[in-house]
């Protein structure tokens, strides 16, 4: 991915997070911990999994294909969020993660 793409997507997301963390403040008088980030991502991860059973008829739900394509994205931004908040480049994990298991693989 260009640098250039992902920094942008990476500044709008610490952006929505920032808005989030302001409502967290107002409702409950502290922003998420990092526990909590994490929390909330499996807990997103978790109901793509629902949807994606739901899209492949395995779990009725009925506009599981519109919330499956939110949930989705909604769990990258949560990636994105936790890698920066744990100081970790998630640009340059993503790349190392494909670089040892495409050799692995032997697909390089």
């Amino acid at each position: 991915m260009n640098s250039k793409i992902f920094n942008n997507y990476l500044e709008r997301s610490l952006a929505i997070r920032e808005k989030y963390h302001s409502l967290e403040e107002k409702m409950h008088s502290s922003k998420w911990t990092l526990e909590e980030d994490a929390l909330a991502f499996i807990t997103d991860a978790g109901l793509v999994g629902r949807n994606i059973m739901s899209h492949e008829g395995r779990w009725p739900k009925e506009n599981s294909n519109e919330e499956l394509r939110h949930k989705i994205g909604e769990c990258m931004w949560w990636l994105m969020i936790l890698a920066e908040r744990s100081n970790i480049n998630a640009e340059v994990e993503l790349e190392n993660f494909l670089k040892k298991t495409e050799k692995l693989l032997s697909l390089d």
